[in-house]
């Protein structure tokens, strides 16, 4: 790993984040890239008006201030630290400035969302999800010398869940950790016998051409199957695939992913499909 985006908006979850992202670039050796995104319109950049170009450089130098100050944290010290500002409030950005910088992670803070406000409007942990390539870490809380040295992989082995299941192999490689591979059983229409379940992983591990072994976990649903397999193993995290579905589709169909970034009480990785 040698780079790692944290974004922040200067709030108690961002530096939580912050903190959490700092734990890695110590054990990793790795660069921190904390980028703070603007909510500034278009019209205003755009104008000719010199009023308006006063008051977006009155934002950028208040911006610039704030986010020095923010980055002046004693557990920063040592880290190489690099600040970034952007002009607009838009999510896809994060994914062009991790490729455009070779970052590995996106690591951000979150309390989730939830009832109305996650099925209408969402967290911006799920805007962050849906739009990014990289691995997307989320942070719930105060965490004290974070570790992924042990982490939940979850999916429905399915073959559109391969990418997602090599890019997590990966990870774990990459960071020295354990992934602990689970399939949740539910008592549906999908529900499959142990003897189904395993001919499916299987078929999947074959085209993956893993040799992983795969745990089945039964319980009501999928999400909550995956929260209670990760307290029972005392995981350090949960990751997931997400398709990162937008729009309509995303109402409708939700995500396993985003539900899991918004109810975990331990961090999220989630790896795009």
């Amino acid at each position: 790993m040698k780079k790692i985006i944290v974004l922040t908006d200067f709030s108690k979850q961002s530096e939580q984040a912050l903190k959490a992202a700092a734990d890695l670039a110590i054990k990793h050796d790795v660069e921190l890239l904390v980028v703070h995104m603007l909510e500034l319109n278009q019209a205003i950049l755009s104008s000719p008006d010199g009023m308006y170009i006063e008051q977006t450089v009155f934002l950028v130098k208040l911006a610039e201030k704030n986010l020095k100050e923010f980055l002046e944290k004693p557990y920063l010290e040592g880290i190489s630290v690099t600040p970034v500002i952007k002009h607009y409030k838009v999510f896809s950005e994060l994914d062009t400035i991790a490729k455009e910088h070779d970052a590995d992670l996106i690591v951000m803070g979150s309390n989730g969302a939830s009832g109305l406000e996650e099925i209408l409007i969402g967290s911006n942990a799920e805007k962050v999800v849906r739009n990014a390539t990289v691995p997307v870490l989320v942070i719930k809380g105060e965490i004290t010398n974070l570790s992924l040295d042990r982490f939940v992989f979850a999916c429905d082995f399915n073959d559109d869940n391969l990418s997602a299941f090599q890019k997590a192999k990966e990870f774990a490689e990459m960071i020295d950790a354990s992934m602990e591979v689970v399939f949740i059983n539910t008592p549906n229409d999908e529900f499959l016998s142990n003897r189904d379940a395993y001919q499916k992983i299987n078929k999947f591990l074959t085209k993956a051409n893993s040799a992983q072994q795969v745990e089945i976990y039964n319980d009501y649903s999928v999400v909550q199957g995956i929260l209670n397999y990760g307290k029972t193993i005392l995981a350090d995290a949960i990751a997931i695939p997400t398709h990162g579905r937008k729009g309509i589709s995303h109402l409708f169909n939700g995500s396993i992913g985003e539900d899991v970034v918004n109810h975990s009480r331990i961090p999220v990785i989630t790896f795009k499909i």
